[in-house]
C-alpha cells in the first residue's frame, strides 16, 4: 500500500496488490484507489453504494481511470470505458475522524493487521459505525473490536479515558449519540473520587519548584499525572467533566480545585508563566472573551470548602486569579467569590501576595487596597463564623489563633509596605490598621513600624492627625527594642512619646521582679556541694550587675520623663499668659512650630490605656 500525491488533485492513496483499482472512496482532499470485494465483505454502506451504482449506472458516478473530472459538475454520472477498465467512485463527506480514520478502516478490510489507540479508537468506532462494520455482517467485525478496547482498555485506566475523551472533540456528534462521551466523563469521575488527593503531586499540594529538571535538555518538567492530560480538553468538555466531578458524592474538593488550577494554568497567561511558554508555541493565545469565559467558569466551580492541606502554591493561584480578574474587569459576582475564597485561606498567603498593583484609574493608591481590605473582611467574617461552631461543636478544624497571628503578622508587614504611599489617605491606613481584633498581635511592633513609615512619608500632618495615626498601636504591647526606638523618634507626637516612656519604664520594674525571686533574691542558701554553692555565687553576682543597670536605667528614663513634663508645664504656663486671639500666641506658635492644646502634654493623665480601651471597645461595639 503506498500514497502519491498528485499535482492538481490533492493526495491519492493505493492500494498496491497488482490490481487495477476497481473503486475510488474520496474523503476530504485524499483519494483512495482501492478494489470492491474487501469493501463490501466488511462494510454493509459501501456494499450498498456500490451495489446501487452497478445496478443503476444514470445514478452513479463512474468514470475511466485516469480520466480527469469536471470540477463544475460533481453530479455528474457515466460509464466510461478504456481498455476494458472502468471504476466505481464514491465520495464520503463529513466521515467521521476524516481521511486518517478511513485509511485504518480501509486497511482493516483489507486483513491487515491494526493498531487500536486511545486516541484513534473513538474515530474508530464513530467510522465504524457509520460504514455499518457488524458482527452480524461479518464476523469479529470492526465495531466489535473497538468497543473491546474501549471497554477493557480505555475506560480502566484514568488517563486513557482523558485521551480518548480529548480525541472526540473532532466527532462530537457521532461520539455523543454512541455514549463514548458520557462514558469517558463517568470513568474520569469515578477512578478520579476514589484516588488519594496526596498522590497527586503538583498543582495539588506540591510547590511550583519541586517541578523536575530534565537532564538531557536543563528543561523543567512537572510531575507526570493526568492532571497534565486535562488542559487538552476543549471548555465545552472540561465544564462537563468538573460536573461529573461534582456529582459524585465521594469526590475531595482538593481534587476538583486540582484540576480548575491545571486547566487555568495552562490557558491563562501569567498565572503559570512555565506551562504557558510551553503551550503558547503551538497554539495561538486565547482572547479576552475566551479568557474571561474561562476565568469566570473556573471561579464558579472552585469549592467553597477549606483546603485539608495547606498549600502556600495554592492561594498563589488563587492570587493569580484576582490579578487576571481585575486586568479582564470580570463581573462583581465572580471578583466577589474569588476575595471570599481568599479570604477564606488568608493565614497561608505571603506579603507579596497581597502586593496587588492598582488597575483602575478611580484609585490614587499604587498598590489594590480596597481589595485586600475586603479578602480581610471576609477572613473575620470566617473567623466569627469560626468561632460560633467552636463554642457550640467544639470543632477545632476551622481558623485557630495561630492561624490569625499570622494573619496580624501579614497585615502589619502590608500595612508598612503602603505606609510609604503619599496618597494613602489617613482615614484609610487608620481604619485598615484597627481592623483586626485585639488578639492577632502578640505585640505591637510590627504595627509600630508600619506608623513610623506613614509619618515619615506624610510630614505635612498636624499634631492631632498624627496623635490619630500613632493612636492604632498599644504602647503597652511593644517590646523594649521598639520601646527605645520610639522614644528617641521625632516624627511621633510628643504624647505618643511620654506613654512609651511610662510603659517602657513599667516593662523594666516588671521585669526586676521577676528576675529577683527567680535568682533567689541575692540570697544564698545553706548547704549542697562546693560547685553548687560556688554556681550561686556567680549566679547572684550577675544579678546583682543585672539589677544595677536596670535601676540606672530606669533613672535615666525617669529624668527624661521629668525634663519632658518641665518642658510641658513651661510651655503650658507661657501659653496661658498670652491674651485670647492676641497676636503673641499665633507669633508663639509661629516660633515652636505647632500648636498644642493645654492637655496634650498633661503625663499624669491616664490617657494611655482608656484611651486604647475605648477604641478598642468602640470597634468591638461595630
Amino acid at each position: 500500500m503506498a500514497t502519491d500525491k498528485p499535482s492538481s488533485k490533492g493526495q491519492a492513496w493505493f492500494c498496491t496488490t497488482g490490481l487495477p483499482s476497481d473503486v475510488v472512496i474520496e474523503v476530504d482532499d485524499m483519494a483512495f484507489h482501492l478494489h470492491k470485494f474487501p469493501l463490501m465483505s466488511r462494510s454493509r454502506k459501501l456494499h450498498q453504494l456500490i451495489t446501487d451504482q452497478e445496478n443503476n449506472p444514470s445514478n452513479s458516478r463512474l468514470q475511466k481511470l485516469g480520466e480527469d473530472e469536471d470540477d463544475n459538475d460533481e453530479h455528474r454520472s457515466e460509464i466510461v470505458e478504456e481498455e476494458g477498465l472502468e471504476y466505481c467512485s464514491i465520495i464520503l463527506p463529513d466521515f467521521p475522524g476524516g481521511s486518517d480514520t478511513f485509511e485504518i478502516a480501509a486497511k482493516f478490510c483489507y486483513g491487515v493487521k491494526i493498531e487500536l489507540t486511545t486516541l484513534n479508537v473513538a474515530p474508530l468506532r464513530c467510522a465504524a459505525e457509520f460504514l455499518e462494520m457488524t458482527d452480524e455482517y461479518s464476523e469479529d467485525n470492526l465495531i466489535s473490536r473497538t468497543e473491546r478496547f474501549l471497554s477493557q482498555s480505555v475506560l480502566k485506566s484514568l488517563k486513557d479515558s482523558i485521551k480518548t475523551l480529548k480525541s472526540c472533540k473532532m466527532i462530537m456528534p457521532q461520539a455523543e449519540k454512541l455514549g463514548i462521551v458520557n462514558r469517558c466523563l463517568e470513568s474520569v469521575a469515578k477512578r478520579a473520587s476514589t484516588t488519594d488527593p496526596s498522590l497527586f503531586g503538583w498543582p495539588v499540594n506540591e510547590p511550583a519548584s519541586a517541578s523536575q529538571t530534565d537532564s538531557g535538555t536543563g528543561r523543567r518538567r512537572t510531575s507526570n499525572t493526568w492532571f497534565d492530560e486535562l488542559g487538552d480538553l476543549g471548555l465545552p468538555l472540561f465544564k462537563r467533566l468538573i460536573s461529573a466531578l461534582r456529582a459524585r458524592d465521594h469526590t475531595s474538593p482538593d481534587l476538583i480545585e486540582g484540576c480548575l488550577i491545571a486547566y487555568a494554568q495552562r490557558y491563562i497567561p501569567g498565572i503559570s508563566r512555565s506551562n504557558w511558554k510551553q503551550s503558547s508555541s503551538t497554539s495561538l493565545p486565547p482572547s479576552q472573551d475566551e479568557q474571561r469565559e474561562l476565568l469566570e467558569t473556573i471561579i464558579s466551580n472552585l469549592p467553597h470548602e477549606k483546603r485539608l492541606a495547606s498549600s502556600t502554591s495554592a492561594i498563589k493561584f488563587l492570587f493569580g486569579l484576582l490579578r487576571t480578574a481585575n486586568i479582564l474587569n470580570i463581573a462583581e459576582t465572580y471578583r466577589d467569590a474569588l476575595e471570599k475564597k481568599i479570604g477564606s485561606q488568608l493565614e497561608q498567603a505571603t506579603l507579596d501576595d497581597l502586593l496587588i498593583p492598582s488597575y483602575s484609574y478611580l484609585n490614587e493608591t499604587l498598590y489594590d487596597v480596597d481589595c485586600v481590605e475586603r479578602i480581610l473582611g471576609y477572613f473575620l467574617d470566617e473567623l466569627e463564623i469560626s468561632m460560633t461552631r467552636n463554642e457550640d461543636e467544639q470543632d477545632n478544624e476551622n481558623i485557630t489563633p495561630s492561624e490569625l497571628m499570622l494573619v496580624g503578622k501579614l497585615i502589619d508587614g502590608y500595612l508598612s509596605e503602603i505606609a510609604s504611599d503619599a496618597n494613602l489617605k489617613q482615614d484609610k491606613f487608620y481604619k485598615f490598621a484597627i481592623t483586626l481584633p485585639h488578639q492577632a498581635r502578640l505585640y505591637d511592633d510590627g504595627l509600630y513600624r508600619a506608623v513610623d513609615v506613614y509619618l515619615k512619608a506624610h510630614p505635612w500632618l498636624s499634631e492631632a492627625e498624627r496623635e490619630k495615626i500613632s493612636g492604632v498601636m498599644d504602647c503597652e504591647k511593644l517590646t523594649l527594642e521598639a520601646c527605645t526606638h520610639a522614644a528617641q523618634n521625632e516624627r511621633l507626637p510628643l504624647r505618643a512619646i511620654v506613654q512609651v516612656l511610662f510603659f517602657e519604664q513599667l516593662q523594666l520594674r516588671h521585669a526586676i521582679v521577676e528576675i529577683s525571686p527567680a535568682r533567689g533574691g541575692g540570697r544564698l542558701r545553706n548547704g549542697g556541694s562546693r560547685e553548687e554553692n560556688e554556681v550561686r555565687n556567680v549566679t547572684w553576682r550577675e544579678t546583682v550587675r543585672e539589677n544595677e543597670v536596670m535601676r540606672v536605667d530606669m533613672d535615666s528614663m525617669r529624668t527624661r520623663v521629668q525634663e519632658l513634663e518641665r518642658e510641658c508645664s513651661t510651655m503650658k504656663k507661657a501659653i496661658e499668659k498670652i491674651p485670647e486671639g492676641g497676636s503673641g500666641k499665633r507669633s508663639f506658635a509661629r516660633k515652636f512650630g505647632c500648636k498644642f492644646k493645654t492637655q496634650v502634654c498633661d503625663s499624669h493623665q491616664s490617657t494611655a490605656v482608656d484611651t486604647r480601651k475605648a477604641k478598642n471597645g468602640r470597634h468591638r461595639g461595630q
